[in-house]
């Protein structure tokens, strides 16, 4: 291939990204960097109204963050969710996968779609009907528990019980598209290399470790790393089921950012709330990423 070749294939491939490319400066890195610009100044409600009242302010609201007890709770909450969520949804996840994906299960497709609804559901409506059902009271969930001889659980009013409450409601909620990814992969494993370690006496465990597991880990990465992003970014499932509450339990750091941004229009604080959970989530996916490596 010629250098002019080269150079004409370049072009047409460049003006057939053109478009892409141009929604993604438009609405993803210009908005960034002015995110980025507006964490340095004191943009609030004043400013909104007259931007000859925005002033540079350099580091302040970073600093002002670091000596705020209510962003570190946020930051601690965030972690929570993302430590216990992230194994809960992608076990869950995966699990549903294979069950959907054997062979002895019968109305695989009516189980897929059962099992994918919930994520296409409205999320506030949802979260609303999940109010109810963990009610102290009358709640769906307590009433099965009396079954058993069990106390009453304040699911959504104990702090202790918050957390885990939301995580199930979030794990119900968005297990289903991981769900549909894990399958595409499963489905992609040669029926060879499984049928050929069953006859080799290999057990259930056996072929899903040696022989499932490897062909998959790709895709647990992909799915592991959409699901931190997804648990650091939990907002709205906190916001109707708690309103992050009790006690501050389930505050997480974008519910923290929204406050100071539109409920005490803080707007330059928000900012700097919300590029340090960039750097945040940027952070645990490259460890994600060398972890990966490594174990490959």
């Amino acid at each position: 291939m010629t250098a002019v070749s080269r150079t004409r294939e370049a072009r047409a491939g460049l003006g057939m990204s053109a478009p892409a490319l141009t929604a993604i400066v438009i609405f993803f890195v210009i908005p960034a960097v002015a995110s980025l610009l507006l964490s340095f100044t004191d943009f609030d409600i004043y400013a909104l109204a007259d931007l000859s009242n925005l002033r540079f302010v350099g580091f302040q609201n970073y600093a002002r963050l670091v000596e705020n007890p209510l962003f570190w709770k946020a930051m601690g909450n965030t972690l929570w969710f993302v430590l216990l969520g992230v194994p809960f949804v992608v076990g869950l996840s995966l699990f549903a996968a294979m069950l959907v994906n054997s062979r002895w299960l019968k109305w695989r497709p009516v189980w897929r779609v059962a099992l994918f609804a919930p994520y296409v559901t409205t999320l506030v409506a949802t979260a609303v009907v999940w109010r109810y059902l963990l009610h102290t009271r009358y709640g769906l969930v307590n009433y099965l528990l009396s079954l058993f001889g069990i106390a009453p659980v304040d699911w959504l009013g104990d702090p202790h019980a918050s957390l885990p409450a939301i995580l199930i409601f979030v794990g119900w909620k968005t297990f289903g598209y991981n769900m549909i990814i894990f399958l595409a992969a499963l489905q992609t494993v040669p029926r060879e290399l499984e049928e050929a370690a069953r006859i080799d006496g290999a057990g259930w465990w056996t072929r899903l470790r040696h022989v499932t597991s490897p062909a998959i880990a790709p895709t647990v990465l992909l799915v592991s790393v959409l699901t931190v992003a997804a648990m650091f970014q939990l907002f709205a499932e906190p916001y109707v089921m708690t309103q992050g509450g009790p006690a501050q339990s389930t505050v997480t750091i974008l519910y923290f950012m929204y406050e100071e941004g539109f409920k005490w229009w803080n707007l330059g604080s928000g900012a700097a709330v919300a590029f340090l959970l960039f750097l945040c989530i940027l952070a645990v996916t490259l460890v994600q990423l060398r972890l990966a490596r490594k174990a490959v």
